[in-house]
């Protein structure tokens, strides 16, 4: 059974201005999440500028999640590492608090081989016994990890059943997809390519634009599981400007800055993310009053 289908929100982590994480706003925006629609959580992804927290930090961050959403919905808990050694670390202790699944990224930096990462993913999936989503993301990690490394993890590692495909490569998936044989639950890591992956037998996706716009994010995969194709198709389109705006800066400083925007107020971000230049702010706040939220 798919961990979750539909639209997970790669949900943020608010500060306070001292950059200690604001727990009373992360419950609010977690509420604001299930009740607009959003199918599952992400806490501590790329979004959630967990690279920047402490490993105290990070698992409490987790903790409190799983706290917090009772089940409502599934959590994923990103518990990545460039050192497989910390990335078996915080998945078992996150296994602890309760959430659905685990994220894991590939191992930034380091470059691994094909083989390396296949040694590294199955090191930390057999040290639990939690459902894994591979997280492929090269253009931040500088590591790809191939069709049919995914295609060998997802069949002869158990509890290896997922991957969220963020390399913008469509012909990569459609490679990976084509060699699945039914082994490999797709999400998309690129909201701008929600519905190409859905049309490759994708599951939903794994969202920033979700922390503005949940609802409308659910219903792009909803209309095309419901068969309404042109449906989630023209609300895919409507929603280009608004992508493109979400990363004209590295993620998440525009994500937290419209959110800032939107009266969530949830803070600043941790260096060595800075705030975001005047000029693309003006773009993103053109590109929200366009979509209608602002």
């Amino acid at each position: 059974m798919a961990i979750f289908k539909g639209a997970g929100v790669a949900i943020v982590t608010p500060f306070h201005e001292d950059g200690s994480i604001n727990y009373e706003k992360f419950a609010e925006l977690i509420e604001e999440q299930i009740a607009g629609g959003t199918d599952a959580i992400i806490v501590c992804g790329t979004t959630g500028e967990a690279s920047t927290l402490t490993h105290e930090e990070h698992l409490d961050l987790i903790r409190f999640c799983a706290e917090k959403v009772k089940g409502r919905v599934p959590v994923v808990a990103g518990t990545g590492s460039n050192c497989t050694k910390t990335a078996v670390y915080l998945s078992t202790e996150a296994e602890k608090y309760g959430v659905d699944a685990l994220l894991l990224v590939t191992p930034y930096y380091n470059k691994a081989t094909q083989n390396g990462l296949y040694e590294h993913f199955k090191q930390i999936a057999d040290s639990v016994k939690l459902p894994i989503i591979l997280y492929n993301v090269p253009s931040r990690t500088g590591c790809n990890i191939l069709p049919q490394t995914v295609v060998r993890l997802c069949t002869e590692v158990s509890n290896i059943v997922a991957i969220k495909e963020a390399s913008g490569n469509i012909s990569q998936v459609a490679k990976l997809m084509s060699l699945a044989g039914g082994k490999v639950d797709l999400y998309s890591g690129n909201d701008d390519q929600v519905v190409p992956l859905l049309s490759l037998g994708g599951l939903g996706v794994i969202s920033v634009v979700s922390n503005v716009a949940p609802r409308q994010m659910h219903d792009i995969c909803q209309k095309f599981f419901d068969g309404d194709v042109e449906g989630s198709m023209r609300e895919q389109l409507r929603a280009i400007e608004l992508c493109d705006a979400l990363f004209c800066e590295v993620n998440p400083i525009p994500v937290k800055t419209a959110m800032n925007l939107m009266g969530k107020n949830v803070g600043p971000l941790h260096m060595p993310l800075s705030e975001m230049e005047p000029k693309n702010v003006e773009i993103l706040k053109t590109a929200l009053q366009n979509y209608g939220i602002l």
